[in-house]
């Protein structure tokens, strides 16, 4: 219980890509996932959240999914520090699969009301000098199972793109590094897995889903699963730590 409420702390990881320009050396991504705002976690644990991130002086703000477990009318209240995030760069956000039981289109709009960029399938480009980012985001691996136009598709995804030095996709679940990889992304940062919350459920994640946690490699994408920011379900974690993520790229 105590490793559940507590306010993550700060996971930094280090990301080496491969030819990557000095304009974006140490560029810097915060992550937040999974926070699952619901009847137990509420607004002071996100304020502590956006306190802890902001001090971080993040370039990006990448939310991948999962905000809440109900409906805007519930719990817009719990959520609205968020619209404190500041980044250089802004702050983006994908859906994750509980978006779509707690009504996806009405906190799509919400979640843009909060200052986020949401990427439905859709990218940005990011210049620093003469050099471009390319961050994509997806909608939810299932999201088209509830709304046909949510398909997730990383390859759309990229569409209408200039060419780019570094090719960044957010996507809820480490399932989409198959697509990912086709498409030729540098990198997937995703949540979903909670790492397996507590145990044995630590175990089974590692059997169910291609990566559980941590920092991996798959062809020539690598790949970063947070265990997320909030939890699932009763306030339990074991094995399994929360985390606020500090990604920062790294030249090669």
């Amino acid at each position: 219980i105590v490793q559940a409420k507590k306010i993550p702390d700060v996971k930094e990881v280090l990301i080496p890509i491969a030819g990557l320009p000095s304009d974006f050396h140490g560029y810097r991504i915060v992550q937040i996932t999974d926070i699952h705002v619901s009847p137990t976690i509420r607004r002071p644990f996100v304020e502590e959240v956006v306190e802890v991130v902001n001090s971080l002086a993040p370039d990006i703000v990448a939310h991948t999914g999962d905000l809440v477990d109900g409906s805007v009318d519930r719990l817009a209240y719990h959520v609205a520090p968020l619209e404190r995030l500041v980044a250089t760069d802004g702050n983006f956000f994908v859906t994750g699969n509980h978006e779509y039981y707690s009504g996806a289109v009405e906190w799509v709009e919400k979640v843009k009301r909060l200052g986020f960029t949401v990427l439905l399938n859709e990218n940005r480009i990011i210049t620093r000098g003469r050099s471009r980012l390319l961050l994509a985001g997806v909608t939810d691996y299932r999201g088209g199972r509830f709304i046909k136009s949510h398909r997730s598709d990383p390859l759309k995804a990229m569409s209408g793109a200039p060419s780019t030095d570094v090719k960044i996709l957010l996507a809820h679940r480490p399932k989409s590094i198959y697509d990912a990889a086709r498409a030729g992304y540098d990198l997937q940062i995703s949540g979903h897995t909670h790492g397996g919350q507590l145990f044995p459920w630590t175990v089974v994640a590692d059997l169910y889903h291609p990566f559980a946690a941590g920092h991996h490699r798959y062809k020539n994408t690598q790949i970063y699963i947070s265990r997320g920011t909030g939890y699932w379900g009763p306030p339990l974690r074991v094995a399994s730590p929360s985390e606020i993520t500090l990604i920062k790229l790294v030249p090669l």
